[in-house]
């Protein structure tokens, strides 16, 4: 009865696994912070807004598109959703590798990390890339009808 009240009240770790404290509270925490479940959804939340953004580049290479080559800026912009697009398809294929490969193995530590580095920058490119496409200004064509 004084382990089962132990354990509710998460004093006993039947599991083994270390106690974390919480501040200013009695209880603790039954799992540690697990890194590769983390390291899994912030690369998902990276996912999720590179696909928005991608989204919005086909968009604006449409509104280009539809344009025409009368339009100013048009060449300029092209190559600018151009580069943007392809960065982000391969900031798409990279945070693949980096859900796919295990963080808590030691030995891909190294990869992961340069990954991560790379994958990064990439997307620090891509954001430069767009506020100069932003700067340049797409405008949709005005509807006829």
């Amino acid at each position: 009865m004084a382990s089962e009240r132990m354990e509710m009240n998460g004093d006993a770790d039947p599991a083994g696994d270390a106690e974390v404290p919480l501040r200013g509270h009695g209880r603790k925490l039954q799992s540690p912070l697990n890194m590769n479940h983390y390291a899994n959804k912030k690369s998902a939340a990276e996912s999720m807004l590179d696909v928005a953004l991608l989204m919005a580049n086909a968009s604006q290479l449409k509104a280009v598109l539809e344009q025409g080559p009368d339009s100013s800026f048009y060449t300029i912009l092209i190559v600018l959703i151009s580069i943007s697009l392809i960065l982000q398809i391969l900031v798409g294929i990279l945070l693949i590798f980096i859900v796919k490969w295990n963080l808590n193995d030691a030995n891909m530590h190294y990869r992961l990390n340069i990954l991560e580095n790379v994958t990064t920058a990439l997307v620090f490119i891509v954001v430069v890339v767009n506020v100069f496409i932003t700067a340049f200004g797409v405008q949709q064509p005005p509807k006829s009808g």
